[in-house]
């Protein structure tokens, strides 16, 4: 059974659907308070609204991840709202690459490291400040991927970013271990999300080849599935689990 946070505080970045979204839902369900960040306010609100079914409270803000008078309102918004802060998954993506890296547009390179990995960067700065001025702790869970460990034709902004995205969270491990903050990281494999969906339909692949080809199950990843890896690490059961990629894949990274 996933772990109680009752009385707790999460904030999921990325929230307006997908893993974002089941997680946030997943939060709510297991008794946290949600704070629920996306860009996309109208599908964010949306996530905000599922989380209340379950009898939790949510509150929505709309934040550009990239920017960091945008992601230090967010957390401002967690503290202000529901008193603070204990749980954060930073989950916020893009994938936008069809070409390789010769052909890649600057600004197409810039954007993805921005979504990616500035904002994984700007979202612990500002979530780690409100966790060492409590003074309780607190636990952080970066969505890399497994293109951290194995990367993908055509994907070469994308794979530095989830690298970048894996680095940073060992090191953050490092330096707050000793404060009671665990970061760790997720690795997805191909989870059915619209991103992925998206990204196929670009590519022209068939979605059968592709479940076929990134997993040894031959299906598609559910979000909840990364949702209750994500609770599994911000709870108490995973006290001794710092710095960690764990990767939730379907064996893909195995074979």
């Amino acid at each position: 059974m996933p772990a109680s946070f009752e009385g707790k505080v999460a904030l999921v970045t990325g929230a307006a659907g997908g893993m974002g979204r089941a997680i946030a839902v997943a939060f709510g369900q297991a008794g946290a308070d949600v704070l629920v960040a996306d860009l996309a306010a109208e599908q964010g609100e949306a996530t905000a609204d599922l989380v209340r079914e379950t009898g939790a409270r949510a509150h929505s803000v709309t934040t550009d991840v990239a920017d960091g008078a945008s992601v230090e309102a967010m957390v401002a918004a967690a503290v202000e709202r529901f008193g603070g802060l204990d749980c954060a998954v930073n989950g916020a993506a893009i994938e936008l690459e069809t070409v390789r890296l010769h052909e890649l547009e600057d600004d197409v390179f810039d954007r993805v490291i921005a979504v990616n990995l500035r904002s994984i960067y700007l979202s612990m700065k500002h979530e780690i400040r409100v966790m060492l001025e409590q003074g309780r702790g607190g636990s952080i869970v970066n969505i890399a991927s497994t293109n951290s460990f194995r990367p993908q034709p055509h994907h070469s902004a994308y794979t530095a970013s989830k690298h970048g995205v894996l680095g940073m969270t060992r090191n953050a491990a490092m330096d707050y271990a000793a404060d009671g903050i665990r970061v760790n990281a997720i690795c997805p494999g191909a989870i059915d999300t619209p991103m992925l969906r998206g990204a196929m339909e670009r590519r022209g692949r068939d979605p059968k080849d592709v479940a076929a080809r990134l997993s040894l199950l031959g299906r598609f990843g559910d979000p909840n599935e990364i949702a209750m890896a994500a609770l599994w690490l911000c709870s108490d059961e995973s006290s001794f689990t710092l710095g960690h990629a764990l990767a939730v894949d379907g064996g893909y990274l195995a074979r």
